[in-house]
C-alpha cells in the first residue's frame, strides 16, 4: 500500500483546494474503501480524484466528547484477560510460597519441640518423697522420729473405670464412700500418683486386699514413712508430749506453700512442716526429692517405669532442749494449773472469793550466757500424734477452740500478758543508770502514794496493793525484795515531772534495750511482739482501730502505771526470758536459740549455731549489784515475796528472782509471774513461769519455778552432743522418765505482795 501523504503544506494541487488546518492531521474527506468494493484506493499519492461541480459545504469540527467512553460499554472497552491471569497467578504463587514456608517451619524448625511434646504425652515425671530428717534433743535422743508403715492407696483412673471399688474400699477401711471420693478429688495430691486413703494400715487389711485383688482394682498397699513421737510424759502432763508446740507438726503442702516453694522441687502431696521447728527448719528436714519417669498410655494409666533417681533424706536438727528437763517443766506447769483450779482463793474478786480460772500458762528455761533454750512448755498442750495420717475436723476444732484454751497456741512466744512487778527491772535500771535515783537513796512507803500537787485525791491518789503490809523505808534493793509499788510509783512520777531532763520515754527506751516490746529473734515461727505503753503507742493503736483504742492522751498517772508494769503494757514470756537473761549475764542480749546444729543422716555436722548477740544494756557495777541484791532477797530474805515458796530448796550457788502479780479485768484473778535465775554469782539458768488468771505470783507461779530448780540442782545441763551418737539417734525406745518427784514444800503459800 502506498504511503499516506504527510500532513503538511506539500500536498499536491492548488493551495485553495486544500482543507483548513485544524491543528492536527484529520483526513475526514477521505476514507479507505473496502478492497473488495473498489479497485482504487483514495488518499494515495499516486491517484487522482475527479472534480465535483457541487459547491463545497462548511466542515464540522469533530467533537472530543465520547458517550461510549462515559458509559464504558462492553463492546467499546478493550478486554485485558492476560493482565487478570497474571494477577491470579501471582496470588496463587504467593499462597503456595507461604504454605511451603509454614511446612518447612513445622518440619524443620519446630520438629524438636513437637517431638518433645509427643514424648511428654507418653512420659510423666513424678517425685519420690524423701525420708524426713529427725528432731533430736541436745543429747541425741529423738524427739521426733520416723516409722515405716503400710499405706493403702487408690488410683484415680482405675476408680473412674471401676466405681464399685470406692464402696468396697470404704467398707474395708471404715470410711464412707463420700470420704473416699473427697480424697480422690483433693488437688493436693499428684494426678499421676495413687491417692493415699489410709495410713498405718493394719496387716489384716493389707493381706485382705492382696488376697481379693479382683474386688479392689487400683488399690495398692505401699510402704511409707510417717512421723513418730517416741518420748513419754510425766503423769501431770495429762497425755501431752514434751515441747509439742515447739516441735510443731507436719501436714500436706497446701496451694500457697506449693506456689512459694515450687522452685525448691516441691510437688502436690508432699509433706510440709506446718508449725514449730518442723516449719522453721523445713528446708533442712525435707531432704531432696527423687524422680521416677513413668510411661503413660493415652488413657492416663501407668504402663511402666522408665527411670528412677533415688531421693536424699533430710538432715537432722539437734536442739538445745533437754528432754528430761522438758518433761519436768511440762509436768510442773500442768500440775500447778490443775491444782489452782481446785483451790479456793478468798482474796479473789475483791475478797468475794473464787476458784481461779487458770486458763493457761507458759514456762521457759534458758541459758543467760548463750541464749540456748533448754525447755519450753505451754499449757494446755496436746500430743502431735493426732496429726499423723491426717487430722479429723473434729480433732482440729478441739485443738483450736478458744473454749478449750487453744492447745495449739505456744504461749511462750505467742502469749501476751501484763507484766506486773516483773517490769520493775526496767524502771530500776534506768533510774540508777540515769542518776534519777542512787542505790542507797531511801524512800518511805506508807502504803498509800499521793502524786505531789494533786488536787482531787479520788483521781490522783494510788493505793498500795498490799494495803500497807509493805510499809517501811526502802532503797532500790529492798524495794525490789518486798515489791514496794509505791517506790516505783514515785520513780514513774519523777520521770514524768522531769521529762525535760530525762526525756519523754526513758523507761520505755530502757525496756526496749532489754527486749520488752521487741521481737527477740527466736528461731520459731509466729513470735508475737509485745508493747510498752506510751503516748506514741496509743496514737498508733488509735490510727489502726479508732473504735477500740480511743484514748491517745498521756498523763502523770499513765506514766506511774507503766513504771510498775500495769496499764497498756503487754509482754511475752520469751521477751521476759531475754530481759532477765540480759541482766543476769551483765548486759549482753542474746537471741533465744532452740536449734543447736544441723547434722546429716550420716552424722556429719552441716551447720552449728553459735550464740547471736542482738544488743547490750549498760549496767554499771553499782547498778548491777544493787539490783542483784534486791532480786536475791526475793528468794533468800525472810522479807522476800517468794521466800516461802523456796524454803527447803538448796540450789548450789543460790537463787534470785522476781514475783509479779498483774491486775487484768475486774472480777478475774491476776496474771501470776515468777522469774528466777541462778547461781547468783554466775547465772547459768533463767526460768520464767506465767499463769493467766491464777492469783499472786508468789503462790501460783513461784512453785513451778521451784520444781524446775529442784531438778536442775541434781541434774545440771551439760554441753550439747554434736554430732550425736548414731545409736542414740536411731533408738526407737523412750528415755527413762525423770525420777525427781516434786516435794510438798512446792505448795507453800504466802500472802506477801508481788
Amino acid at each position: 500500500m502506498p504511503a499516506l501523504a504527510p500532513p503538511d503544506d506539500r500536498l499536491p494541487g492548488p493551495r485553495t483546494a486544500r482543507p483548513a488546518r485544524l491543528g492536527y492531521w484529520c483526513p475526514v474527506s477521505r476514507s479507505l474503501r473496502h478492497p473488495f468494493g473498489e479497485k482504487r484506493i483514495f488518499g494515495s499519492s499516486g491517484g487522482t480524484k475527479p472534480a465535483k461541480t457541487k459547491s463545497r459545504q462548511p466542515r464540522m469540527r469533530p467533537s472530543r466528547f465520547s458517550m461510549e467512553a462515559m458509559l464504558d460499554a462492553p463492546d467499546t472497552t478493550e478486554s485485558r484477560p492476560g493482565l487478570r491471569l497474571r494477577i491470579v497467578a501471582i496470588v496463587m504463587v504467593g499462597l503456595f510460597a507461604l504454605l511451603g514456608l509454614r511446612l518447612w517451619a513445622l518440619q524443620v524448625l519446630q520438629a524438636p519441640a513437637a517431638a518433645q511434646a509427643v514424648v511428654a504425652n507418653q512420659i510423666r515425671t513424678v517425685p519420690i518423697t524423701p525420708t524426713r530428717g529427725l528432731i533430736l534433743d541436745r543429747n541425741g535422743n529423738p524427739l521426733v522420729g520416723n516409722v515405716v508403715t503400710e499405706q493403702i492407696t487408690l488410683s484415680r483412673v482405675t476408680a473412674a473405670q471401676h466405681p464399685a471399688v470406692i464402696g468396697n474400699l470404704a467398707a474395708l477401711v471404715g470410711e464412707t464412700p463420700a470420704q473416699i471420693q473427697a480424697a480422690l478429688t483433693n488437688q493436693q495430691y499428684s494426678l499421676y500418683k495413687p491417692v493415699p486413703i489410709m495410713s498405718r494400715a493394719p496387716l489384716t487389711d493389707v493381706l485382705y486386699i492382696k488376697e481379693h485383688q479382683a474386688e479392689f482394682p487400683g488399690v495398692t498397699a505401699v510402704q511409707t514413712t510417717e512421723r513418730t513421737y517416741p518420748q513419754g510424759e510425766l503423769p501431770g502432763a495429762q497425755g501431752a508430749y514434751p515441747a509439742s508446740q515447739v516441735l510443731g507438726y507436719v501436714g500436706t503442702i497446701n496451694s500457697a506453700e506449693l506456689k512459694s516453694r515450687a522452685a525448691q522441687g516441691y510437688q502436690a502431696g508432699d509433706a510440709f512442716g506446718q508449725a514449730g521447728l518442723e516449719y522453721q527448719y523445713e528446708q533442712q528436714l525435707h531432704g531432696t526429692n527423687g524422680t521416677q519417669e513413668l510411661e503413660v498410655d493415652p488413657q492416663g494409666d501407668v504402663a511402666g517405669v522408665l527411670k528412677t533417681t533415688p531421693s536424699a533424706p533430710g538432715d537432722n536438727i539437734v536442739t538445745n532442749i533437754d528432754t528430761n528437763l522438758q518433761q519436768v517443766a511440762d509436768n510442773a506447769l500442768a500440775t500447778q494449773v490443775q491444782a489452782l483450779r481446785k483451790t479456793y482463793d478468798p482474796a479473789c474478786n475483791s475478797n468475794a472469793g473464787c476458784y481461779p480460772a487458770a486458763t493457761g500458762g507458759a514456762v521457759i528455761v534458758m541459758s543467760p550466757q548463750t541464749g540456748a533454750v533448754y525447755a519450753m512448755s505451754s499449757y494446755p498442750s496436746y500430743n502431735p500424734n493426732v496429726w499423723v495420717g491426717g487430722i479429723s475436723q473434729a480433732a482440729y476444732s478441739a485443738l483450736s477452740d478458744p473454749t478449750n484454751n487453744e492447745p495449739l497456741l505456744n504461749r511462750a512466744v505467742d502469749g501476751q500478758y501484763i507484766p506486773g512487778s516483773t517490769f520493775k527491772l526496767n524502771t530500776a535500771t534506768v533510774a540508777l543508770q540515769s542518776g534519777l535515783w542512787t542505790p542507797t537513796e531511801p524512800f518511805y512507803d506508807s502504803g498509800t502514794y499521793k502524786v505531789p500537787g494533786c488536787q482531787y485525791s479520788s483521781i490522783t491518789c494510788i493505793y498500795h496493793d498490799s494495803a500497807g503490809d509493805a510499809a517501811g523505808t526502802y532503797n532500790v534493793s529492798s524495794a525490789l525484795t518486798v515489791s514496794s509499788d509505791a517506790f516505783f510509783y514515785n520513780l514513774g512520777y519523777l520521770f514524768y515531772a522531769q521529762s525535760s531532763k530525762y526525756g519523754e520515754t526513758p523507761i520505755q527506751d530502757q525496756a526496749a534495750q532489754y527486749s520488752l516490746g521487741e521481737l527477740t529473734g527466736i528461731d520459731l515461727p509466729g513470735e508475737a511482739q509485745g508493747r510498752v505503753d506510751s503516748q506514741a503507742v496509743r496514737v498508733k493503736l488509735h490510727a489502726e482501730a479508732p473504735s477500740v483504742f480511743k484514748n491517745t492522751t498521756w498523763y502523770t498517772g499513765d506514766n506511774i502505771e507503766m513504771a510498775f508494769g500495769q496499764g497498756g503494757t503487754y509482754v511475752t514470756p520469751i521477751e521476759q526470758a531475754v530481759a532477765y537473761s540480759t541482766f543476769a549475764n551483765g548486759g549482753t542480749r542474746y537471741a533465744p536459740q532452740v536449734a543447736s546444729a544441723v547434722v546429716s543422716p550420716s552424722g556429719q555436722v552441716v551447720k552449728k549455731f553459735t550464740p547471736q548477740v542482738t544488743g547490750h544494756v549498760a549496767l554499771s557495777p553499782s547498778t548491777y549489784q544493787a539490783l542483784m541484791t534486791g532480786f536475791t532477797g526475793v528468794v533468800q530474805s525472810p522479807d522476800g515475796t517468794a521466800y516461802g515458796a523456796f524454803q527447803g530448796l538448796n540450789f548450789p550457788g543460790g537463787l534470785a528472782g522476781k514475783t509479779g502479780t498483774a491486775d487484768t479485768v475486774p472480777g478475774k484473778e491476776p496474771t501470776a509471774w515468777f522469774i528466777g535465775f541462778g547461781p547468783t554469782a554466775n547465772p547459768q539458768y533463767v526460768v520464767v513461769c506465767v499463769i493467766d488468771q491464777a492469783g499472786y505470783g508468789a503462790t501460783a507461779s513461784a512453785p513451778v519455778v521451784r520444781d524446775i530448780f529442784s531438778y536442775l540442782a541434781t541434774h545440771p545441763i551439760g554441753p550439747a552432743v554434736v554430732p550425736p551418737d548414731q545409736k542414740t539417734t536411731e533408738s526407737t525406745q523412750p528415755i527413762a522418765l525423770p525420777g525427781t518427784t516434786p516435794d510438798s514444800s512446792t505448795t507453800t503459800t504466802t500472802t506477801q505482795p508481788g
